[in-house]
């Protein structure tokens, strides 16, 4: 028999598209997968990148694209912390590279 989430798919190939489009949440609490708040984008990823990352998913029991929204929201977030800590310093004094240089050449580190 035939759910929402086969429904939502012409063909099996199109889950290896990679399409980004995290159905899953919305067949978990029996929502309308076609109305979930979601972008639909297609990736394209090295071949045995594309292997490993549906190895993980399930090992993980999750799907792929929750293993990818994740990784960006990861990486995203690190940006974010990286702003942040530049906003930090924004005050202090910029130094040239080769002062630096001298600098870490005098203290023994270079």
């Amino acid at each position: 028999m035939k759910t929402k989430h086969d429904m939502a798919f012409k063909k099996d190939e199109d889950l290896d598209v990679m399409t980004l489009w995290c159905y899953v949440h919305a067949a978990k609490k029996g929502g309308d997968i076609m109305a979930m708040q979601t972008k639909r984008a297609t990736v394209y990823l090295d071949t045995e990148l594309h292997k490993a990352l549906r190895l993980k998913a399930v090992e993980t029991s999750r799907s792929v694209s929750e293993l990818v929204n994740y990784a960006v929201r990861e990486a995203l977030a690190e940006d974010a912390d990286d702003i942040a800590v530049f906003e930090e310093r924004i005050g202090e004094p910029l130094i040239a590279y080769d002062e630096m240089v001298k600098r870490l050449r005098k203290n023994g580190l270079i």
